[in-house]
């Protein structure tokens, strides 16, 4: 039988940090005097105690090394610990939330998700729409360092592939993953302290500018008020879309230009395949409103390029209802959230590397077909492709697509129409955060779903972002008998 208390005594230390960071929301609603402090202390207390004393019951197990079981359970573990503790602001605070709105607000943040339930968010205290800032803030650098340091070493969805470039090439310049995951925390901070100085000079206040700068660089969506974004139009959609891009590129990049070298992140054949589909949906629906709505040449480029951006990293701002654009264009806007953007990022969804390792797989197959005697095979950036990669790709792309019908069912089934089920799983599963139709869409919110259909949806954030294996994998009985 699994010995729980290594995973136990890492999600115990994980939570009590967390509660600790409670207290910065609390002082932010303290210095205003609004008197929702209470809430926050309140959650702290419970928070870092819970956290506090299971790392102390589970401290005796911790003499050993993980085996992959409890790897497996402590990546999921964790994604679901978080999120009740998170929650406890809402329940506490002004929102007065019920149990599932207020988990669903907090997996959804933490998962970067950025679907809300909340409307009127103007109006809430500032210390709660800092909380919710942070939850995205925390579950960007927390699915990076997830990404690089136990996705390829667990062999999920072909992340393994990365494991020779994020810890050989790179071992020579930072020999143990914990430097690395400390370098990319790094990398991420500064970047948001840059995102938040473009914020400020554009224009934002000091607080709209450190909030949609947290969930600017983890590509999370949250914003402080129910516009979104679009109170925001301007020269500050354009800074959004270059820090956008520049959290959905690999962070293990940085780290090499860093110590001097730009040419992986330029010969990067994932960072290029991710700009062009960028530069090509953003120029198709600029000329698409040109042409057909008679819009002006500038509006259109930047709200073209501001919303395919965030849409295809998952971040899910929205600066305008572009289901107002016509159908073409809700069509496009739902295959982008299913490209996702680069490994190793914050981004989310099938991400750009897979497509590219199942079209090169096609490719070989075709070659195969038309010549029988060659010897094809698959490649990925020059490198050969080997069959256990190519097979957990595949596996991914069939599960993907099976938990993306399973979840649109079983949403039918809650009593929603076609367009709210299948968008509504896929920007659960896909972590984009608006769906489509006029309930979950970009200008509405999912506050009147029932709570079955939040039920599923929290199902599917959680099972989105942990690459779908990670959870599957714990209702599979032979897995805990190996």
């Amino acid at each position: 039988m699994i010995d729980p208390r290594p995973v136990g005594y890492v999600i115990g230390l994980l939570v009590t940090a967390f509660g600790a960071t409670m207290t910065v929301p609390m002082m932010v609603d303290l210095a205003a005097g609004n008197g929702h402090w209470p809430a926050f202390l309140e959650s702290a207390i419970l928070t870092t105690l819970t956290g506090g004393l299971t790392a102390l019951a589970c401290a005796t197990g911790t003499g050993e090394r993980m085996t992959v079981q409890q790897l497996f359970l402590l990546t999921t573990a964790v994604w679901v610990a978080l999120p009740v503790f998170g929650a406890l602001p809402f329940v506490f605070g002004a929102t007065d939330a019920k149990g599932v709105d207020a988990f669903f607000e907090a997996v959804s943040g933490l998962t970067t998700t950025g679907s809300t339930v909340f409307t009127g968010l103007q109006d809430l205290p500032r210390g709660l729409l800092l909380w919710r800032s942070m939850l995205q803030w925390f579950g960007g650098i927390g699915i990076v360092v997830v990404a690089m340091v136990f996705l390829p070493e667990l062999r999920i969805g072909g992340m393994q592939i990365f494991r020779s470039e994020a810890f050989d090439t790179m071992g020579k310049i930072l020999p143990r993953a914990a430097e690395i995951a400390a370098q990319i925390s790094w990398i991420y901070v500064i970047l948001t302290f840059l995102c938040f100085l473009g914020y400020t000079v554009l224009g934002l206040s000091s607080f709209d500018a450190v909030n949609h700068a947290l969930t600017t660089m983890s590509t999370g969506g949250f914003s402080t008020t129910d516009q979104s974004f679009g109170a925001f139009q301007g020269p500050p959609e354009y800074l959004a879309a270059v820090f956008m891009i520049l959290a959905s590129l690999p962070f293990v990049r940085y780290i090499q230009v860093i110590t001097g070298s730009v040419k992986p992140i330029c010969r990067d054949a994932q960072v290029r395949a991710y700009l062009t589909v960028i530069g090509a949906a953003a120029a198709m629906l600029a000329v698409f409103q040109i042409v057909v709505d008679g819009r002006g040449v500038e509006e259109s480029l930047r709200e073209a390029l501001f919303n395919v951006t965030s849409i295809i990293s998952g971040t899910g701002y929205a600066s305008v209802d572009y289901q107002l654009w016509g159908a073409f264009a809700m069509v496009v806007f739902f295959f982008l959230g299913l490209v996702g953007g680069c490994a190793g990022s914050t981004c989310c969804s099938i991400k750009v590397f897979r497509y590219q390792i199942l079209l090169s797989s096609i490719r070989a197959q075709v070659q195969r077909i038309h010549s029988p005697h060659s010897l094809a095979t698959p490649r990925f950036e020059g490198r050969r492709v080997g069959p256990d990669v190519l097979s957990s790709v595949m596996a991914f792309f069939v599960l993907f697509i099976v938990s993306l019908g399973g979840l649109s069912v079983l949403l039918a089934m809650t009593g929603l129409d076609f367009v709210t089920a299948l968008s509504g799983a896929a920007t659960a599963i896909g972590n984009i955060g608006p769906g489509l139709g006029p309930v979950i869409g970009p200008a509405g919110y999912f506050g009147p779903l029932n709570d079955t259909a939040k039920w599923l949806l929290i199902f599917g954030m959680i099972l989105g972002r942990l690459e779908l294996m990670a959870v599957f994998v714990l209702f599979v009985p032979r897995f805990w008998r190996a």
